[in-house]
């Protein structure tokens, strides 16, 4: 019998980069069909999951900020690119039989819905997965920090950061082999730190909330219902 998950209500944040698969831009397909049926996999122990995407893989506003350009229309152009990621990703949930929505906090009316708290509410009582675009539909704050704004919205027990490495390091360690790995870490550690997993905004959120933050490597099979059962390789922030 599967082990009793430790979180019921969860919400899933992917980056942008993470759909690129090995490529250097776009949306990998196998990469995006293994996300959703992690998240299947999720559902299926019954875990409540609501999923922020980022949109790295297609445009990067602060990129486009340090070279000069407008901060706040890059960050808009940011926030479109989101919202190309979460209609790919309820696709692929939709291939599973998942009923998914698109809630965006910009307003693209033809397209998906505009987010409210009302309707996030509505659609958690018809056990739809939602998916949330257009990060807080403002200019100079990241997608991570929508992450831990949508989750305290969504009532989530703990915010699953899925990243391209499995947990948190002292260091790069793709660059520094002998990076120090953590099991655990406190929110104002992170803080210390300067350590990047996340921006400053989210932990302090994540914190204010006294809601966990589980980072790991979306990569990894099977590793989402790993963890939520207990076992897997992931870091946890908390106090």
């Amino acid at each position: 019998m599967p082990a009793k998950p430790l979180y019921s209500r969860i919400l899933l944040k992917v980056s942008g980069e993470a759909l690129m698969g090995e490529g250097a831009f776009g949306i990998d397909r196998q990469v995006i069909e293994n996300i959703a049926g992690e998240i299947r996999a999720a559902s299926d122990l019954g875990v409540r999951v609501a999923i922020v995407v980022g949109g790295g893989n297609i445009f990067r506003g602060l990129a486009l900020a340090g070279e000069g350009a407008d901060r706040v229309t890059g960050d808009q152009m940011g926030m479109l690119a989101t919202v190309l990621n979460a209609l790919a990703l309820r696709m692929a949930l939709a291939e599973l039989g998942l009923d998914a929505v698109v809630l965006s906090a910009i307003q693209l009316p033809q397209i998906c819905e505009p987010f409210s708290q009302r309707a996030l509410e509505a659609h958690s009582r018809a056990d739809r997965i939602v998916i949330f675009a257009g990060g807080t539909g403002n200019p100079f704050f990241t997608t991570d920090t929508a992450a831990a704004l949508r989750a305290a919205e969504f009532g989530a027990e703990a915010l699953f950061k899925a990243t391209q490495v499995d947990g948190i390091y002292s260091a790069d360690p793709k660059t520094e082999p002998d990076a120090e790995r953590f099991d655990q870490i406190t929110y104002d550690e992170v803080l210390e730190r300067g350590l990047k997993v996340m921006d400053a905004a989210a932990i302090a959120l994540a914190r204010d909330n006294a809601m966990p933050v589980v980072v790991f490597s979306i990569h990894e099979p099977g590793g989402l219902v790993e963890i939520l059962q207990g076992r897997g390789r992931c870091t946890t922030v908390r106090d």
